[in-house]
């Protein structure tokens, strides 16, 4: 089963205060969000492998480490992910993007997607799934779906709220994938928000309604 980690660090915790609250005009809830979403990147990176390599100092030569191994690719859900990838490039500007897009039908109620663009060497990399809210679960659940039906081995999501029942969603469908999350809130109303949360994520992000 992957495992649920819930980040406690103070200046997160300071962050998603702000982000929360209702007064925060777009452009500071975009800068936070991007700030969150680097110092998320800082943690979720923090069991990347490393390698040993001689290079040389301006006072002779060392043994240093690099990161080793899996390459990383990281995949917004669209459209709200969109505005956590540059926080996480700035800590792995090496990092690969790609994108998923999904809605549902309103009639079957089934996932479409409209739109889905990996790295081509897929299974050579680990992915970050990042939305800045786990509700349902439902796009969650669908993204990664979609992910492993093109070959992604190594996969763990990263979002900024959850509610239980998304997680718990993900779980079930992805016991293998590890979730990340700055804060796990109390529960999903009526409409399918997370309370108290912090509202639309997109909207909020891209000044629409």
């Amino acid at each position: 089963m992957g495992k649920v980690y819930v980040f406690d660090h103070p200046l997160i915790q300071h962050k998603l205060t702000y982000i929360r609250d209702k007064n925060t005009g777009t452009k500071e809830f975009r800068e936070l969000v991007d700030e969150v979403a680097t110092l998320m990147a800082f943690e979720i990176t923090r069991d990347l492998p490393l390698e040993e390599v001689e290079i040389e100092t301006p006072v002779g030569k060392a043994t240093s480490k690099t990161i080793a191994g899996k390459k990383v690719a990281l995949v917004p859900i669209l459209r709200a992910g969109l505005g956590m990838v540059d926080g996480m490039l700035k800590i792995i500007p090496a990092a690969k993007v790609g994108h998923v897009g999904l809605y549902r039908d309103p009639e079957t109620l089934k996932p479409v997607e409209y739109y889905v663009k990996l790295p081509a060497d897929v299974e050579e990399r680990e992915f970050i799934v990042v939305d800045p809210m786990l509700a349902t679960g439902g796009s969650a659940v669908d993204a990664i779906s979609a992910i492993k039906k093109r070959g992604a081995k190594n996969i763990k999501f990263m979002c900024l709220v959850a509610a239980p029942e998304g997680v718990k969603a993900v779980e079930e469908a992805h016991p293998d994938v590890d979730i990340f999350i700055a804060a796990l809130d109390e529960k999903l109303n009526d409409h399918g928000y997370i309370v108290p949360g912090l509202g639309d994520a997109g909207d909020r992000l891209f000044g629409t309604k």
